[in-house]
């Protein structure tokens, strides 16, 4: 037997069970306060008792307002960007709005097809989260008067603002922690160099390897693809070299654990053997073998900057958002960076000969 498909309740069954106008419904589910109280009671208890739910879609072509916020990411296998979604959905929500998602897999025609759909979904603003959006598809959004928000250098669009990430911070951090320990053979697996925030990083990182004077062999920089695969190839060409290096900064943390995995193939150990830095700090960071040394950079702080460029646009659209809102970055220290193993070799030797009844830490 074939079952019918059920037809939905709409605004004029409300109406009938009520005993009111559909107009009254209307202002009353809107919140309108002119609407006699007992009138609004009566269309709440109807529309409960018959499980009726508005029509969104419907409501913005009348009011010209969605209540939706669109957010446009890279890729969804990259559990950044699960968490970044999170972490804006959470905000967003508080503030009253629902989000709209869309995933552009570094595809320009996926990007495309994204813009299309929050255009005509009628959305309110715009967050793009994909470290590389096409500055003319920014471009048709505003066009459209829809407020933008991006990643990347200051934009010089009138209603789009921008975020910067602080990657310079994070990665002398990173540097300046290994230098510390005794490190100075130490490698980067950047991102896919197409994309400027990838660019960025190798940059930074070169210019921190610069500030405590040790120049980088060019055989120690490798391009990524920000994949588990990518690192796991990047550290595999590393480990190959003759002169080895001793500790490996990754431009993301999907990197760093190709290369623990490398690493571990190789039947070598982290921190003994080698050091590894991620970037990002995502959740799964904390429970790799052992726990990955990171640069963070918070969801919920790109998360929030991007939901209070956008809403300042949608409030004051004649009032430009100051300027470039910068995302800091910092550096939480695990278990895989560690002294370099000839340092700790140094270390022991003089105080294993003043007592051997004691063991000596490295630390």
């Amino acid at each position: 037997m074939t079952l019918k498909p059920r037809t939905p309740v709409d605004i004029r069954a409300v109406a009938k069970r009520a005993g009111v106008s559909i107009a009254t419904v209307s202002r009353a589910m809107n919140g309108i306060t002119t609407v006699d109280a007992e009138l609004a009671k009566r269309v709440m208890r109807a529309a409960e008792e018959l499980n009726y739910t508005p029509n969104t879609q419907a409501r913005a072509l009348v009011s010209g307002r969605s209540g939706m916020i669109g957010l446009i990411v890279s890729e969804i296998t990259n559990p950044f960007f699960p968490e970044l979604i999170q972490s804006f959905e959470d905000s967003a929500v508080k503030r009253g709005y629902e989000i709209l998602i869309g995933s552009t897999n570094y595809s320009a025609e996926r990007m495309m097809q994204c813009v299309r759909r929050m255009v005509e979904r009628m959305v309110e603003g715009v967050a793009v989260m994909t470290f590389g959006m096409d500055e003319d598809l920014v471009q048709q959004m505003v066009e459209r008067g829809i407020p933008v928000v991006s990643i990347g250098p200051k934009n010089s669009l009138e209603g789009a603002s921008s975020l910067q990430v602080d990657f310079r911070r994070g990665l002398h951090e990173a540097v300046q922690h290994l230098a510390v320990i005794g490190h100075r053979k130490i490698a980067f697996i950047s991102g896919p160099l197409s994309l400027d925030s990838a660019r960025q990083r190798q940059k930074a990182f070169q210019e921190a390897m610069s500030s405590i004077s040790t120049p980088v062999p060019p055989q120690f920089v490798i391009e990524g693809d920000h994949t588990m695969e990518g690192g796991f190839a990047g550290a595999e060409k590393l480990l190959s070299l003759k002169e080895k290096p001793t500790a490996i900064v990754c431009s993301n943390d999907m990197t760093a654990i190709g290369v623990l995995h490398a690493v571990s193939g190789r039947g070598l150990k982290v921190p003994d053997d080698i050091s590894i830095i991620g970037f990002d700090d995502i959740h799964m960071a904390q429970f790799t073998v052992p726990p990955l040394t990171t640069i963070r950079m918070a969801c919920s702080d790109l998360a929030t900057a991007a939901l209070d460029a956008l809403l300042h646009d949608t409030a004051e659209p004649m009032r430009k958002f100051e300027a470039t809102r910068m995302i800091p970055t910092r550096l939480i220290v695990r278990q895989t960076s560690g002294y370099p193993r000839q340092h700790a070799v140094k270390r022991t030797k003089p105080a294993a000969k003043k007592t051997s009844a004691r063991p000596v830490s490295a630390d």
